[in-house]
């Protein structure tokens, strides 16, 4: 039986690497969203910088992973089985839980993700523990640890409220000081900007990130703890004159500051969120140690008092995992997904929406806006009118299409680390992602990155990622538990299988996700159309992209087109409701795409943009009705099949094939003249086009004629069958009109 249990701690370990990458891949938005949103340098180098702070964090990491041990359950009442059912059941939630996440490009807590789950599987066995308790003296105080779930709760309240306020705060006196056009303001306030960003980096290095490590107990980490004051004032003097010398130099102080900040706050996510990743299998090989020792072969009556005792990790495991961090962070698209979402509703201008908008969010930005309007109605005109002059957005400075300045990822840094620091001395149980990412949005917001146009969706997706903290929670809870029942009755089978089961999704998901996070063509154009400020430029990249999006709905158009037919004619109602659900879809890619390429139209040169507009409109109605001309067919196609009606007749079905072949024929025509930019002969296209409506015309008169001579019983069919042919012209039309507005609008 312990060569079961050994297969199983291994189990652990298998998916405690899984657990590193994922975790990773969703805290890596904590450390990176900073310098890869202001482009303080190539994206390798903030790699370099992060992945070493990484490794050097999880190496002096002390390993202590007393809230897997006991933080949450009074091991000395779970017998060794109780507790492996328990850790199981947690990583195999905690894994595809934050996969699930990371697939999403939504950040969330390891830590509440974690502490939720053991909370849930201690709970469920808690329950069954005081029920077939027979002396009924058992209760939660004696068996769960339920102080600690109240204080991670209120720690979200609290990190979420205060890091937004401060936030906004410290960039909006920020700004004023340096404006947006920073470089004209930096000779005398540099130094003090410096000097307090790098004197709070270094205190957070120290304090946080090495806090309880292997360092703990040095003499100099003692000697700087027990004179802080003193150590903390000459750091700032000695850093602020450090700072304003380098920045006589022409060295970039803000550089310095995010780079340093990104190294700190990478180290102190591997040195003290590690215990998130392993700290639940090293737990459950703690006590499967205790267990062969002492267990005499009894895994249901030998009590884990032994895990109320503190552990040390050994090194080997705290470097093998720390160069699993650093693999994840270099090579996981999921994480450059979840940094993306940050970056994108934090930056300075005009970009892809990634969210709409919602109820709440419309009211939040109406509030707002009516606050706003009271306050400015009672600023002294001169004081209004002199901010307004320190956040001129027409002198912003992004480097080589920055989603924000280095002002603003320099706050973002030293605010979040200083909270953390707070925090941790408050004993609050903050988390990273929570402080990280709300301390980005209320900077954002006092730098006026959120306008009229933006807001909306801005709060919708901050909204949405705020819900997602809390989901996670909630779904962490139940599904532990769910899970944790589930093992406890079905014994080793059921464990085996959960394990099985969750390698399974994990892989498919990833591997799904490697061929579904290859960038198209279309997305690399768009972000090098974003990423220029050559107006010229910016139109060559436009058209480009139009261009790849116009012959993608043809691609999609044509494919439905014939599934609709193939569909109607082969009575499949399977593929009638597939072609439904894809045509909706279609629809929302249509109207993203179409945002992005609006924002570029405000990009290029005014009078091109005006010439321009009203054939990039008519070329955007045309794909949206023949999305619409597909919806109208494909719907009584599906009633039709769906009601088992009369199919269609022998005759109808041959013409029905030719009418399709001969549109799906000019459908891909049109692509390729799209495709290959062949001009010169839409005008051609258009003629033949044309005729063939003509053509069109007749099959319907024919069939009108059908109709007054037809079996009532087969009067359905034949009305859909019509409808099939009038929405097929209508495509062509539709068709016609796109060519001829894309024309106008490349040439």
């Amino acid at each position: 039986m312990e060569t079961v249990y050994l297969g199983l701690i291994l189990f652990l370990f298998v998916l405690a690497i899984f657990d590193l990458v994922v975790g990773v891949s969703n805290d890596a938005v904590n450390f990176l969203n900073s310098a890869i949103g202001s482009k303080v340098a190539r994206f390798r180098t903030v790699l370099i910088v992060a992945a070493a702070g990484v490794l050097i964090g999880a190496v002096v990491s002390n390993g202590m992973m007393d809230i897997a041990r006991h933080g949450i359950f009074q091991p000395q009442m779970f017998s060794f089985n109780d507790l492996l059912c328990i850790f199981l059941a947690v990583m195999v939630t905690d894994v595809v839980l934050l996969d699930i996440f990371n697939s999403l490009g939504m950040p969330t807590s390891t830590t509440v993700s974690m502490v939720f789950e053991l909370l849930g599987g201690t709970f469920i066995l808690a329950l069954l523990k005081i029920a077939f308790d027979e002396t009924g003296t058992l209760g939660f105080a004696e068996l769960m640890n339920t102080e600690k779930a109240l204080s991670v709760i209120l720690g979200i309240f609290l990190s979420v409220a205060i890091a937004f306020v401060v936030g906004v705060i410290v960039q909006w006196i920020s700004r004023l000081i340096f404006t947006f056009n920073y470089r004209k303001n930096l000779n005398y306030t540099v130094g003090i900007f410096g000097g307090i960003a790098v004197t709070a980096i270094l205190y957070f290095t120290l304090v946080k990130g090495l806090k309880g490590s292997a360092f703990a107990g040095a003499p100099w980490l003692e000697y700087i703890n027990q004179n802080i004051s003193t150590a903390l004032i000459a750091s700032l003097v000695i850093f602020t004159i450090l700072m304003q010398i380098l920045h006589f130099l022409k060295v970039n102080v803000f550089k310095i500051i995010i780079l340093m900040g990104t190294f700190a706050l990478a180290m102190a996510f591997a040195g003290n969120d590690l215990v998130n990743f392993i700290g639940v299998p090293l737990a459950a090989y703690s006590a499967f140690q205790d267990f062969v020792a002492n267990g005499a072969g009894n895994a249901d009556t030998f009590m884990m008092s032994s895990l109320n005792e503190s552990a040390k990790t050994p090194f080997v495991f705290l470097l093998i995992a720390g160069i699993i961090m650093v693999f994840a962070l270099a090579f996981s698209k999921k994480a450059h997904n979840v940094i993306k979402t940050s970056v994108d509703l934090s930056r300075q201008d005009e970009g892809e929406e990634m969210f709409g908008s919602s109820r709440v969010a419309r009211s939040i930005v109406r509030g707002s806006t009516s606050i706003g309007e009271f306050l400015s109605n009672y600023t002294p005109k001169g004081l209004s009118s002199w901010c307004d002059k320190r956040f001129n957005k027409n002198e912003v400075i992004l480097e080589n299409g920055a989603a924000f300045d280095l002002v603003r990822a320099s706050v973002n840094l030293v605010v979040a680390g200083l909270l953390i620091i707070m925090g941790t001395s408050l004993k609050l149980p903050l988390s990273t992602t929570y402080v990280t990412f709300i301390v980005a949005m209320g900077s954002s917001l006092a730098d006026r990155a959120w306008s009229r146009e933006s807001a909306v969706f801005r709060i919708t997706g901050v909204l949405n990622v705020i819900g997602g903290w809390f989901l996670t929670a909630a779904v962490a809870f139940i599904s532990c538990a769910f899970v944790t029942i589930l093992m406890y009755y079905g014994g080793m089978i059921v464990m085996f299988a959960f394990v099985i089961l969750s390698i399974y999704i994990l892989l498919k998901n990833n591997i799904g996700a490697g061929k579904k996070d290859e960038r198209g063509a279309r997305d690399v154009v768009f972000q090098e159309m974003m990423a220029t400020r050559d107006k010229a430029e910016c139109w060559g990249y436009l058209k480009k992209h139009v261009s790849i999006t116009q012959k993608e709905v043809l691609d999609f158009v044509a494919t439905s087109y014939e599934r609709v037919i193939d569909g109607f004619t082969g009575e499949n109602l399977k593929t009638l409701r597939k072609v439904s659900r894809k045509l909706d879809q279609e629809k929302r890619i249509i109207k993203k795409l179409r945002q992005r390429e609006l924002v570029g139209m405000r990009r290029i040169d005014t009078q091109l943009s005006l010439e321009k507009n009203t054939w990039f409109h008519l070329s955007t109605n045309s794909d949206q009705q023949m999305i619409y001309c597909l919806k109208r067919m494909n719907d009584p196609c599906q009633e039709h099949v769906d009601n088992n009606f009369n199919p269609l007749n022998e005759e109808c079905i041959a013409e029905l094939q030719q009418v399709k072949q001969q549109v799906l024929e000019f459908i891909a025509r049109g692509g390729a003249i799209i495709e290959e930019q062949n001009l010169e002969i839409v005008e051609a296209f258009l003629l033949e086009t044309e005729n063939y409506k003509d053509k069109l015309s007749v099959i319907r008169k024919k069939q009108f004629d059908r109709l007054q001579t037809e079996n009532s019983q087969y009067l359905k069919v034949a009305l859909v069958y019509l409808n099939i042919l009038q929405e097929s012209q209508e495509l062509i039309s539709c068709l016609r009109h796109d060519l001829r507005a894309y024309k106008k609008f490349i040439q």
